[in-house]
């Protein structure tokens, strides 16, 4: 059985693409999927399969649309990538509501994207994830996911340290 760390794209964001997380649940439940968590409303599961994530994901990305009528790309890690990902991270942790990791659904070449007033924000692009230190606070940066999305032409979501970490407790309890 494989364990994976599920992430959906925009759903519960001001009032848009409402979804009920044990709506959710049972949905995931009736699937098949086993160990089936959520946590917190923003799209967080952690689950097992026998299938593949790339599976997982079309499984789940096809059964929102037509439970929900929602078209939300789906991301899928282990926990073996994701703590892989939250040991990786190049910045300071020391001010944890100021981290973020931004997952992609496919690895990138880029290293580098341009990013107009971003001041004192850092970011650096590795593979499939685009590690952020924003000490101007995530609701001035310019790095959101939208222009990182559009800049790197690949579909991302993110996460703030706290979540990150406690998917992964979620993950490997």
């Amino acid at each position: 059985m494989n364990r994976y760390i599920i992430l959906l794209r925009g759903i519960n964001v001001s009032g848009k693409n409402k979804l009920p997380m044990a709506e959710l649940r049972d949905m995931l439940n009736e699937l098949g999927f086993q160990n089936v968590q959520t946590y917190i409303q923003s799209g967080n599961i952690i689950l097992e399969s026998k299938e593949t994530k790339e599976v997982v994901c079309q499984k789940i990305k096809e059964a929102i649309a037509a439970k929900f009528g929602y078209d939300l790309p789906v991301l899928a890690r282990t926990p073996e990538e994701w703590k892989s990902t939250l040991e990786s991270y190049p910045f300071s942790q020391e001010n944890e509501k100021i981290v973020a990791f931004t997952f992609l659904d496919r690895v990138t070449k880029e290293s580098v994207i341009e990013v107009k007033g971003i001041n004192e924000d850092e970011y650096k692009i590795v593979d499939d994830v685009v590690y952020l230190l924003c000490p101007s606070g995530f609701g001035k940066t310019k790095l959101t996911n939208s222009v990182i999305e559009k800049k790197l032409k690949a579909t991302a979501t993110t996460r703030n340290l706290k979540t990150t970490k406690k998917l992964l407790e979620l993950a490997t309890s």
